[in-house]
């Protein structure tokens, strides 16, 4: 990937890049499967979490578990569900922004002092066309996209995702798993707002090859 491509991943609708990583271990926490889903999806939080070279906890100490991945039928389920407003604030306007756009999921974060992520809360209602998709692929696209601060538009013209051509397995596409490695670089900061940050994500990119 060319610098500017990498930039483009970071860079939100009105210009601003905004770059963050985890700034402390992902202790995940999953709602809304059966035991079997469970440990997909778990598993899929380990894999990224380990291409990251980042760290997994079993407990956060400020909040118990940091990584909350929600599945569920429908938006209303958000405004019903009990003690959700300490997670999203009055849900009710947000609920009718994902209905209007018929999204299938929504995330949100929050930092710490330094802008690490602090929190992430990752929300997927299963329609009928999620029906249809592999539990893993699922799974994997929600970790890739909570792994860090990707911009708005950053997978809507191309996927995190591949079909690799000799197994037919899905997989990380090579260049997003070369920018989740750069980016957790120890030598990177956890937070940028400075498209420069691109140019040495790029350069962390080919040290890793």
């Amino acid at each position: 990937m060319t610098p500017e491509q990498i930039e483009a991943l970071f860079t939100s609708a009105d210009g601003a890049y905004a770059f963050a990583r985890w700034g402390r271990p992902i202790a995940p926490v999953v709602f809304g499967v059966d035991e079997a889903t469970l440990e997909v999806v778990k598993g899929a939080i380990e894999a990224v979490v380990v291409l990251a070279g980042h760290r997994m906890a079993e407990i956060d100490p400020e909040l118990g578990a940091n990584l909350m991945v929600f599945f569920i039928r429908d938006w209303d389920e958000l405004a019903e569900t009990p003690n959700m407003d300490r997670l999203l604030g009055d849900p009710g306007p947000l609920v009718e922004r994902l209905k209007v756009a018929g999204a299938t999921q929504y995330r949100t974060f929050r930092f710490d002092a330094a802008g690490a992520i602090q929190a992430c809360f990752s929300f997927v209602r299963m329609d009928e066309k999620m029906h249809e998709l592999p539990a893993e692929t699922i799974a994997l696209v929600q970790m890739v996209q909570s792994i860090l601060t990707w911009s708005e538009q950053a997978f809507s013209s191309e996927p995190p995702l591949a079909i690799h051509p000799d197994s037919g397995a899905t997989v990380l596409r090579p260049e997003i798993a070369g920018i989740i490695r750069a980016a957790y670089d120890p030598v990177l900061p956890a937070a940028a707002q400075d498209a420069s940050h691109a140019l040495r994500l790029f350069a962390r990119m080919g040290n890793a090859r």
